[in-house]
């Protein structure tokens, strides 16, 4: 009875997402409040009701009801109750429902949070949600129900894909989905923002937090599952330019250009009809994430490769939202006249400079990922785009993007003066200087890319020290008088510190790789292997039970020195309900580096294969990642990022004549 309810609730949220598409524009158009006031009460019941339906397909998971067909093809009752709960959005039908829960999560965010909105504004805003739950709702509901019963029940369910049975797996999607879905808040300011004919420093300050929140979720969720790859798949990879892992990083890119953008929209009133341009493209982006995840055009470990007709459901509602935006955008946008001024050498002119490169590594990724898919479709040769094509193309671009990062906090607003920051900058220009060169005489100068790379790492990690040095006038003023400025320092400088940081710890990880040891061998028990200053012998390979699976585990002594440092235990898993096989590697980690087994296939007769890598500072790619996302979270919490003032003047009024 329970699933029913959650179906019904389901069918009510739709009229409820129709209800608010439709009667807040009306009332924003003809200036009726209460018609305004519907699309707050709206949202919030379209909230609760969705809720209650995902809650309705949880409990069917929890309690292994099998008359529920999603429940039969997704879960079996000897599953640990982690992954009976994951079960829930490690299927297309039931992810597509934490799709719209989050929609509607933003929805009613903006219903509460939107009290310092004027009226008209919010109302739109909540509008353009209800249209985009629609078409969500009614794709569901039409095409992906996940409360069909099944009938007769069976006595237990097929399973879980293994591969999705990880922790890390569990996490992943809600990020992705929140970062992805979060995105459709910004997209709604700026089409309430094009309906009205009006931009301005306000509007920038408001939607700014909710690109930043979308922005951290998706960094938060592209790190987890970058570290799932790297610790389950067994390949000792982080990324690989998949069109799924792609199809994530796009948004990323194009959020990363709003959000700065946006700061020139705030400080400059200008930058406008760009910034409503991002804001657009980037939900576009994670429309277009979702057609090619679920549309069965591509196939990935990440993929839902199901019927085609759904994608062309979802190719219907990408059309419709994009096709629609975009044509209000060209109507719309030649009205948004900049204001401010400002020199090609300033702090403006730096974030023009990171957005132009954001954007051409953005049309980068999408060409190369799309470029098959076209191919194949008009009838060409089938192409593979890989990693080779992203790394001499999309790299590139991002090292003056790097470059950047350091001097555009220190050049002033309206006018600045390159050569001053670039003096400023001395101790950044050392410090690069430095790790290159002592890395080209401890390494040789083989891999002087990657070399050139912790060199950049160096460069902005010092530049962000030179910049907040140069805010508290650092050994300029007295060390009270220091830390006195410090203190007044708003969070968002030091959120914006923080995430820059964190990209030079992330760059510094990835440019580390390049070093990295690896050795493939088949070894019988008593035999070793030797890697980077380390013996591993393998003790023994054993069987044991798992919760829902067998494997086989080896145990492997690492030695260094002749003294025993660790005892690892890579896995190999059978799960017999799927027949299906997973790696779970052995990793002992650290701040330097990651020592990673991995075990394949074979017999104690012929011998077991083991991958051994060695990885200096892997983990800080995660660490970096996690410290970007810190960072946004710290500039969020700066009062003047949460609450846009009250103030607002049509484009085109001067200042004077408010």
């Amino acid at each position: 009875m329970f699933i029913e309810l959650g179906h019904f609730a389901l069918a009510l949220a739709l009229f409820l997402a129709v209800i608010q598409a439709v009667v807040p524009l009306v009332g924003a158009a003809r200036r009726l409040a209460g018609w305004m006031a519907v699309g707050r009460s709206a949202a919030l019941a379209q909230f609760g009701l969705v809720a209650l339906a995902f809650a309705a397909l949880m409990h069917a998971y929890v309690t292994s009801d099998f008359s529920v067909a999603n429940v039969v093809a997704n879960s079996h009752s000897a599953k640990p109750l982690l992954y009976k709960i994951s079960g829930v959005w490690g299927n297309h039908e039931g992810s597509m429902l934490l799709w719209v829960l989050i929609l509607a999560l933003c929805g009613a965010a903006v219903a509460v949070f939107g009290g310092n909105l004027p009226h008209g504004l919010r109302a739109r805003v909540l509008a353009v949600q209800g249209m985009i739950a629609t078409g969500f709702l009614g794709f569901i509901l039409m095409t992906s129900n996940p409360f069909l019963r099944m009938v007769p029940a069976p006595a237990d369910g097929l399973g879980l894909n293994p591969v999705l049975q990880d922790p890390g797996l569990a996490f992943h999607p809600p990020f992705l989905y929140l970062g992805y879905v979060g995105s459709s808040v910004a997209f709604a300011f700026a089409v309430a923002a094009l309906i009205e004919g009006r931009v301005d420093a306000a509007w920038a300050r408001w939607v700014r937090p909710w690109a930043l929140v979308s922005w951290c979720a998706l960094t938060v969720g592209i790190a987890l599952g970058s570290w799932w790859a790297y610790y389950t798949l067994g390949w000792g990879g982080w990324w690989f330019w998949d069109p799924v892992e792609n199809a994530s990083l796009l948004p990323w890119l194009s959020g990363t250009a709003l959000i700065h953008s946006a700061i020139v929209v705030e400080r400059r009133d200008t930058l406008k009809s760009w910034t409503i341009l991002l804001a657009i493209l980037t939900f576009s982006l994670a429309l277009v994430g979702t057609f090619l995840v679920r549309s069965g055009v591509l196939s990935s470990v990440h993929a839902f490769a199901v019927d085609p007709a759904r994608g062309v459901f979802i190719l219907g509602l990408l059309l419709v939202a994009i096709g629609g935006a975009l044509t209000l955008y060209a109507v719309r946008a030649p009205a948004l006249q900049g204001g401010g001024l400002f020199a090609p050498i300033s702090r403006e002119g730096a974030l023009v400079l990171n957005n132009l490169l954001l954007a051409t590594a953005t049309a980068t990724v999408l060409l190369g990922t799309l470029y098959p898919l076209f191919m194949d479709a008009v009838g060409g040769a089938k192409i593979s785009v890989g990693p080779p094509f992203f790394n001499r193309t999309f790299l590139p671009l991002m090292v003056p993007t790097l470059v950047a990062m350091a001097v555009g906090p220190l050049l002033a607003w309206k006018r600045g003066d390159l050569a001053a920051a670039l003096q400023r900058l001395w101790v950044a220009f050392a410090a690069a200087a430095a790790v290159v060169l002592g890395g080209l005489y401890l390494a040789g100068f083989t891999p002087v890319l990657a070399v050139l790379g912790l060199g950049l790492a160096a460069w902005i990690a010092a530049g962000v020290v030179a910049e907040w040095a140069e805010r508290v006038r650092l050994f300029r003023l007295t060390a009270g008088e220091s830390w006195r400025r410090a203190r007044g320092l708003p969070r968002a400088a030091y959120g914006m510190s923080v995430a820059h940081f964190g990209m030079a710890v992330l760059v510094a990880g990835v440019s580390a790789s390049a070093f990295e040891q690896e050795r493939i061998e088949a070894v019988r028990p008593g035999e070793h292997i030797a890697i980077a200053g380390y013996v591993l012998t393998l003790r023994e390979v054993r069987r044991v039970p798992g919760a829902n699976f067998v494997a086989d585990e080896a145990v492997v002594s690492v030695e260094r020195d002749g003294a025993l440092v660790a005892t690892m235990r890579p896995q190999r898993r059978m799960f017999t309900v799927q027949r299906q096989t997973t790696s779970m590697t052995a990793i002992r980690s650290s701040l330097t580096a990651d020592l990673y087994l991995a075990l394949g296939e074979g017999d104690a007769a012929t011998g077991w294969t083991l991958r051994a890598y060695y990885k200096p500072i892997v983990s800080w790619i995660w660490l970096g990642a996690v410290a970007m996302a810190l960072g946004g979270l710290v500039s969020l919490s700066d009062r003047r990022r949460r609450i846009g003032v009250a103030a607002r003047r049509p484009v085109g009024v001067p200042a004077a004549a408010e």
